[in-house]
């Protein structure tokens, strides 16, 4: 997560879709809001090739007429260097877990108000990642998306996670800071080899409630 914030008037986005008139919907929003749109396309390729500079974040659908593969549309622009979210009608769950599976940041849905996307937007230029509704629903539908975690990493993430320091942890769990330490790098690795990141404790909160693993008794 990063800690230097982005003001809305610095924040430059994209939107790849194939009705013109949602792109250009956006674009009058982006005017509204404050936000700097570089570029609009109806496919990555499209979007691609009239793009000078490269935006903070693209708004991408999930079904494109070109019959384009979503995961690969997500990965192509990552792979660019910018961050994706998803602004779609979701309605196939097999799509948005992939692309979810891929780094995309975030899922709005098309029945959503514009002002919530352009919040989502906002937040995924800050580098946080967005925990919305249908974010949670798709990894709840989805045992991949969930980090297999062992009864101790469990343990050690739930308290490192509450607030405590490693020492913390160590000490009340008699262990040693180091053990400590490596069942929270695990934890990271597992958490990113299905494709949702935790770089910092919030974030590793964060996987916790979404995966319904946050109660009351941390031990």
């Amino acid at each position: 997560m990063n800690s230097m914030s982005v003001s809305p008037e610095e924040i430059t986005v994209a939107i790849i879709d194939d009705h013109e008139a949602i792109r250009l919907g956006f674009a009058g929003a982006c005017l509204e809001h404050g936000f700097k749109l570089l570029a609009h396309g109806d496919s990555v390729a499209d979007l691609i090739g009239k793009l000078k500079e490269k935006p903070q974040v693209v708004v991408l659908d999930l079904s494109l007429a070109d019959g384009s593969n979503p995961a690969s549309n997500v990965r192509e622009l990552i792979d660019y260097g910018t961050e994706v979210l998803i602004f779609s009608i979701a309605d196939k769950k097999t799509q948005v877990s992939q692309a979810l599976k891929e780094g995309a940041a975030a899922l709005v849905t098309k029945s959503q108000q514009m002002k919530e996307l352009f919040e989502c937007i906002r937040l995924v230029a800050n580098g946080i990642i967005v925990n919305t509704p249908e974010t949670v629903a798709a990894i709840d539908t989805d045992q991949e998306l969930k980090a297999q975690l062992t009864e101790r990493e469990l343990q050690v993430l739930r308290l490192y996670a509450s607030g405590m320091t490693l020492k913390g942890v160590a000490y009340e769990l008699k262990i040693s800071k180091h053990t400590a330490k490596e069942h929270i790098d695990r934890v990271r690795q597992k958490y990113a080899d299905v494709g949702r990141p935790a770089q910092d404790k919030s974030e590793l909160l964060i996987r916790l409630i979404e995966d319904g693993l946050y109660g009351e008794d941390l031990i």
